[in-house]
């Protein structure tokens, strides 16, 4: 990709902002097609006290809202976990064009791990995929966070 550039800091900034309101550290924004981010959010589950207010979640919300459409082709989230299994449903849904994450998640991702969302017949909608971008720190930032919790 002539002129990449990486959004997984801005996602990493709002992972951490969800950390410090005691939210599970995990950050996403969504890139509109000319670079420049049209959405971004933090996990606010607790604070929503809404089991569907994951980071990716809101982000897509807010992207929409502010082009005016439920699809954003074209656009690319960054997320700093793998999504779960309503997350990657609800990217699919929308059309991004290319998923960056960060941190891979065993337990409850639904990309690389459990569901595997987008390898189903029945998803409409199959982004570009690429793993593992800021990994590092997004799993610090986990890791630290369920440790002082434990």
């Amino acid at each position: 990709m002539s002129g990449f550039r990486s959004h997984m800091q801005a996602a990493l900034a709002e992972a951490r902002a969800a950390g410090e309101r005691g939210e599970v550290p995990v950050g996403a924004v969504v890139v509109a097609p000319d670079g420049r981010i049209l959405a971004a959010a933090g996990n606010r589950t607790r604070e929503l006290a809404d089991p569907t207010a994951h980071a990716e979640i809101l982000a897509l919300r807010a992207a929409c809202a502010a082009i005016g459409s439920e699809r954003l082709p074209g656009h690319a989230l960054y997320v700093t976990l793998e999504p779960c299994a309503m997350c990657a449903a609800a990217i699919a849904a929308a059309r991004i064009a290319r998923l960056y994450y960060g941190a891979e998640d065993p337990k409850s991702g639904g990309v690389a791990h459990g569901a595997r969302v987008f390898s189903h017949p029945q998803c409409h909608h199959v982004p570009e995929i690429y793993e593992g971008i800021g990994a590092a720190p997004a799993a610090a930032l986990l890791r630290d966070f369920f440790a002082g919790r434990r």
